[in-house]
């Protein structure tokens, strides 16, 4: 899909990593550690709190945090992320899900949820570095909401992100609906799986929507 490539690589994502967030997202002010650029903003919105994988929460999106709506390519649809690398992953993971399991509609991908009523691993939703796909179909605490052949496109995705994403299927107390990233932000496997899967998305017969044979 050349269009929704294009529309990828030239999102504000790409923009803000190569330019600054701050021209793209008002509010947000950017600084550069360690070679890379990093979203920050006023405490009131991005808290010195981490979640369990050690992302700053946010007390809203949109507001002038890490957390934005983007939108995820050939959906129609937006999901509420962490702006930068988490991006990119749960984007792909959403996408790939869209194209390969079954066609997404608006309102059933949930990203951000404010981190007031949050616990475990949930509180990843409150850093942007969470999705929730039907979380009233695949309900927490029971097995078995996808078919053979969709756990193995499942377990196709996992294996794209290079264990740096976690599915709630593999949880003690499944939840199949959720998938997060499963590593602080400074590791650099999570840097590293975005710019592989940037890559895939400007090369043709790559990156979400490629019909691949699963073994």
């Amino acid at each position: 899909m050349p269009t929704s490539r294009r529309l990828f690589l030239h999102s504000a994502v790409g923009l803000a990593l190569a330019a600054g967030a701050g021209a793209m997202f008002p509010g947000v002010v950017v600084a550069r550690s360690s070679g890379r650029f990093v979203a920050g903003s006023s405490a009131e919105i991005q808290s010195s709190r981490k979640s369990p994988n050690g992302w700053p929460i946010n007390t809203a999106a949109d507001g002038g945090g890490s957390v934005w709506s983007r939108p995820v390519p050939g959906t129609g649809f937006e999901v509420a992320v962490a702006i930068g690398a988490a991006e990119v992953i749960l984007v792909h993971v959403v996408r790939r899900f869209h194209y390969e399991i079954d066609s997404l509609r608006p309102g059933e991908v949930l990203g951000f949820k404010s981190p007031d009523t949050l616990t475990g691993y949930e509180e990843n939703h409150a850093s942007g570095t969470a999705i929730d796909i039907r979380p009233g179909h695949y309900p927490p605490g029971v097995r078995g909401g996808f078919y053979e052949h969709e756990v193995n496109v499942v377990r196709d995705i996992l294996a794209d992100c290079d264990g740096v994403v976690t599915w709630g299927g593999d949880f003690g107390v499944p939840d199949e609906g959720h998938f997060q990233i499963d590593l602080p932000p400074a590791d650099e496997r999570v840097y590293a799986l975005a710019e592989k899967l940037r890559g895939w998305n400007n090369t043709p017969g790559e990156g979400a929507g490629v019909i691949r044979s699963l073994n």
